[in-house]
């Protein structure tokens, strides 16, 4: 299967400190992907490099086999990488249906001129993105709540509302960080579900988890790392039995 993201030798360095050491990966273009390792482990820093928050100190990041690696986060969201983040970043004032229609704004075009005068593409895009939003919402199981201001959502369902919003750019590769901190037993099956969802529309998932369950459920591939360095690669069940997967992080 075609890789839609390769990391090559990613090396990060803090002053004499070595967050990231020399990781290579690379992740299918359909599939869920994922990052685990005790804290400390560097999977933050991997995302940031990856996403562009800051280059690698050595290394290089290809999306669809393009080098991306000193692209800023919004022009690797333009092509194609999208991410969400461990604290939640909604607009909380703005509806759930609106936080997910603000997402779609890397694929609109418009203006000061469309918004005025509102020619008949301008209203014939308003309408996709709201019909699209709709979608996301639904696809995440938040229709019920689609004009509910975000504010009053419980945390699980604004976790998945951050997702919707993601979904709008239309990601080629979705990064999610830690998407089950904070969720109990219940959120984090409905959490599951979506993943497995969006995997299986054709969008190339990549997550940093804490939760062994979620990571056993619905993972294809685990990287794990320690002290910045991979220690092992494989399909859930070879990297649960890993003798220095179980030394490091899981015994």
């Amino acid at each position: 299967m075609n890789a839609i993201l390769e990391v090559k030798n990613a090396t990060r360095r803090f002053g004499g400190l070595v967050a990231v050491d020399d990781v290579s990966f690379t992740v299918p273009s359909k599939g869920v992907t994922a990052v685990i390792g005790p804290n400390g482990a560097g999977k933050t820093t991997l995302f940031n490099i990856i996403a562009g928050t800051f280059p690698p100190s050595e290394g290089a990041i290809l999306l669809g086999g393009a080098d991306v690696t000193a692209l800023k986060p919004e022009a690797k969201a333009a092509r194609g990488l999208v991410r969400t983040f461990q604290l939640v970043k909604l607009f909380q004032d703005l509806t759930a249906i609106e936080n997910v229609k603000v997402g779609f704004h890397l694929k609109t075009r418009g203006g000061l001129f469309a918004a005025l005068v509102q020619p008949a593409w301008a209203r014939n895009a308003e309408k996709d993105v709201e019909d699209g939003a709709a979608a996301l919402l639904d696809l995440v199981g938040l229709s019920k709540v689609a004009f509910s201001p975000a504010a009053v959502l419980p945390y699980g369902q604004q976790r998945l509302l951050e997702i919707a919003r993601a979904l709008a750019a239309r990601p080629q590769i979705l990064l999610l960080d830690e998407p089950a901190a904070g969720l109990n037993a219940e959120e984090s099956e409905r959490l599951a579900k979506t993943i497995r969802r969006i995997a299986a529309d054709g969008t190339a998932v990549l997550l940093i988890e804490h939760d062994m369950k979620l990571v056993m459920d619905i993972a294809d591939e685990v990287v794990v790392l320690d002290y910045g360095r991979k220690i092992a690669q494989g399909s859930p069940d070879a990297v649960k039995k890993d003798p220095a997967v179980i030394a490091a992080y899981l015994g």
